[in-house]
């Protein structure tokens, strides 16, 4: 039977082959050839196919398996087990990788890994094929290099955080990802009611009176919106992946698994159906703050009614470069994310309490000395 996965090798060597950010190519680290990811994807195409095969068929018989397990009368009796026994090992799959022989635990949802015994980066054809299938891939722009240089710019500045925590804390972790994303397309037709005020002043004697103006503000229009992103994959947190964003679109490129040799990639665990109320309410909120921007020349503007429709469109799927750095300090581990393409870094910092009282104390000093010399002369 053929090997459920497989590793691109260079043709002059046989050495693994790593999809370089830089070059945009397939490069080898050991003879240092360099290839074109059509070249790749033509040579590799009838090993991807009897991957995909063999992976199909390793499906196919675990389900024959479980349902002969299942029907099976003489059984033995395990009604004692604790009923969480085992439990973690559901949805695991274990593969055998095409280079040393090792094998391979990945959960269900991994399609590009590396050996860890060999390093050998590997594939899992079967992932993505039929509907799994991504429509685009955008290749990674920034190397490993630039996360840490990220990570160190994002270090700066921070006046309250602790001096050990950039001299003493080392990345535990750095990893390339290939998150699944859904690109939806859509129409939202959005009616707005404003409450809106101006105000004047003008003198009356010895008053100054003030007069606020109110008024009636209307806005409705349409706003069509082009590939809104949303994770599939209940691993990443929303809330990095929304901020990481945007991602420049012109860099979709059709989908290859030439692209992912040196990254992790996954396949979507939560289904564009399910991610379709993330996407609805972030049309609706772009929506209402363009229409919000068309109202100009009062003082302020407060929405009264909102009402938006959308027109749902097309979905597309895509996998998005991600660089994931996990570094431990004071036995805390702080999570950072990277857009691989643009290399816009969001993650969460420590706070030096320290630093944070005796700013505060700085401070508040001159303003309580300053107070006090006030109520002296009241």
């Amino acid at each position: 039977m053929p090997s459920m996965v497989n590793n691109y090798k260079c043709p002059a060597c046989t050495g693994p082959l790593h999809f370089a950010s830089s070059s945009g190519k397939l490069e080898c680290e050991y003879c240092g050839s360099t290839y074109d990811v059509e070249e790749i994807e033509k040579l590799y195409a009838e090993n991807e196919a009897k991957a995909e095969e063999a992976f199909q068929q390793h499906e196919e018989k675990i389900k024959e398996e479980a349902q002969v397990h299942g029907a099976a009368d003489n059984e033995w009796d395990v009604s004692g087990l604790n009923s969480q026994w085992g439990a973690d090992q559901e949805g695991l799959r274990v593969y055998n990788c095409p280079s040393c022989g090792a094998e391979l635990i990945c959960d269900d949802t991994t399609a590009a890994t590396s050996c860890v015994y060999c390093g050998n980066p590997t594939i899992v054809p079967g992932q993505f094929v039929g509907i799994m299938k991504p429509d685009y891939i955008i290749p990674f722009k920034l190397d490993k290099q630039a996360a840490v240089d990220a990570l160190k710019k994002h270090y700066h500045g921070k006046r309250f955080l602790p001096k050990l925590f950039t001299d003493q804390n080392h990345i535990e972790e750095l990893q390339g990802v290939y998150v699944p994303f859904w690109l939806y397309d859509g129409t939202a037709m959005a009616d707005v009611t404003f409450d809106a005020t101006r105000s004047h002043m003008h003198r009356e004697g010895n008053y100054n009176v003030t007069t606020t103006e109110h008024f009636n503000v209307r806005r409705a229009g349409t706003v069509d919106f082009d590939k809104v992103p949303v994770d599939a994959s209940s691993k990443m947190s929303d809330d990095y992946m929304d901020s990481i964003e945007p991602y420049d679109y012109a860099d979709l490129v059709p989908f290859s698994t030439a692209y992912l040799p040196g990254y992790l990639a996954n396949k979507y665990d939560v289904s564009a159906e399910d991610c379709s109320d993330r996407a609805d309410e972030r049309c609706k909120r772009s929506a209402l703050d363009i229409i919000s921007s068309t109202v100009n020349g009062f003082e302020t503007c407060s929405p009264v009614s909102e009402e938006v429709q959308m027109r749902r469109g097309k979905v597309s799927y895509a996998l998005l470069p991600v660089w994931m750095l996990n570094t431990k300090w004071n036995g805390k581990n702080f999570l950072f994310a990277m857009n691989g393409q643009s290399g816009k870094m969001v993650g969460d910092l420590p706070v030096s309490w320290g630093r944070f009282w005796s700013m505060f104390g700085m401070i508040a000093a001159p303003v309580a000395a300053v107070l006090a010399v006030l109520m002296l002369l009241l």
